[in-house]
C-alpha cells in the first residue's frame, strides 16, 4: 500500500491499512494509522503522530518544524486524531517548546490552504474553511467553524459551537456559541442556525440569545454582564459554559 515513487524513512511507522500515494515523503518519528491515506505529494515529518482514517489531498505538509524563530532544534510533537480530511495545500505545525505540542481531534475537515501553527489546540468536529489560519497557541473548540481567509491572533480561544466569519480578523476570545465577524471582529449574535442542527433545546437557544443580549446589547461591562447571567439564567449548563469562559479569559473577549 506504499507507492513505489514515495519516500517512508525506516524510522516511520505505518499501518500495514494504511495507504501512502505516488510522491510521498514520510519522515523519522512519524506513525500512522489504519485507514489513513496520503493521495500524493504529500509531506509528513516527525515526530507525528496521526490516527485512523484520516484522507491527505495532494501537497498537505504536516507536521513541520514550528515557524516560530525561538525553536532551536529539540524534539517537539505533532498529535492527529481519526477521521479528519486535509485538503490541498494545507499545513499544521508542531509545538516550539521542548516536548510541546499541536493537537488535532477527529473528524475536522481543513479545506485548502488553511495553517495551524505550533501550539494550537483543535477540536473535534470543526470545519476550516479554505485559507483558515490560526497563529500560535490558539484554542479551538468542538463544532467550530473558522470562515475563510479567517485569522487567529496568537494565544486566542475559540469556544465550542462559535463561527470565525470570512475574512474576519481575531484579536481576542470569541466565547462559545456565539458568532464574530470584521475587521477587527465584533460578535454578531448566536450561532442559533448551528445550534438547532445540533439539536440543542429551544430553551437553550432562547437562553442563549438573553444571555448574548445581557452581554453585548446592554450597558454592563463585562464583569457586570457575567454576574447578571449567573443571577438571571441560572442552572443552564451552556450559559455557565460561556461565564465559566469569560471569567479564565486572559485576552479578554471579543465585544
Amino acid at each position: 500500500m506504499i507507492d513505489p515513487t514515495a519516500i517512508v524513512d525506516p524510522a516511520a511507522e505505518v499501518h500495514a491499512g494504511a495507504r501512502i500515494g505516488p510522491y510521498c515523503i514520510v519522515g523519522p518519528g512519524v506513525i500512522i494509522g489504519e485507514d489513513t491515506e496520503l493521495q500524493h505529494h504529500v509531506t509528513v515529518m516527525g515526530p507525528t503522530t496521526i490516527g485512523r482514517g484520516n484522507f491527505f489531498f495532494a501537497y498537505t505538509s504536516i507536521g513541520q518544524k514550528t515557524q516560530d524563530l525561538k525553536y532551536a532544534g529539540e524534539p517537539t510533537y505533532l498529535e492527529i486524531g481519526d477521521g479528519n480530511t486535509f485538503r490541498e495545500f494545507s499545513t499544521v505545525n508542531r509545538g516550539t517548546l521542548p516536548g510541546t505540542k499541536t493537537i488535532i481531534g477527529s473528524g475536522g475537515n481543513f479545506l485548502a490552504y488553511s495553517h495551524i501553527a505550533h501550539d494550537c489546540i483543535v477540536g473535534d468536529h470543526v470545519v476550516f474553511s479554505n485559507n483558515g489560519t490560526l497563529a500560535g497557541h490558539v484554542t479551538v473548540g468542538d463544532h467550530t467553524i473558522i470562515g475563510g481567509l479567517a485569522a487567529i491572533h496568537q494565544f486566542c480561544r475559540v469556544g465550542r459551537y462559535a463561527i470565525a466569519g470570512g475574512c474576519s480578523k481575531l484579536v481576542q476570545d470569541l466565547p462559545p456559541f456565539f458568532i464574530a465577524d470584521g475587521n477587527p471582529a465584533e460578535v454578531r449574535g448566536i450561532n442559533q442556525v448551528g445550534l438547532e442542527r445540533a439539536g440543542f433545546a429551544p430553551e437553550t437557544i432562547r437562553a442563549l440569545k438573553e444571555a448574548y443580549r445581557i452581554l453585548y446589547r446592554g450597558k454592563l461591562n463585562v464583569k457586570q454582564a457575567v454576574e447578571t447571567m449567573r443571577r438571571e439564567l441560572p442552572g443552564l449548563s451552556e450559559v455557565t459554559e460561556v461565564c465559566d469562559f469569560i471569567e479564565s479569559s486572559e485576552r479578554g473577549i471579543i465585544r
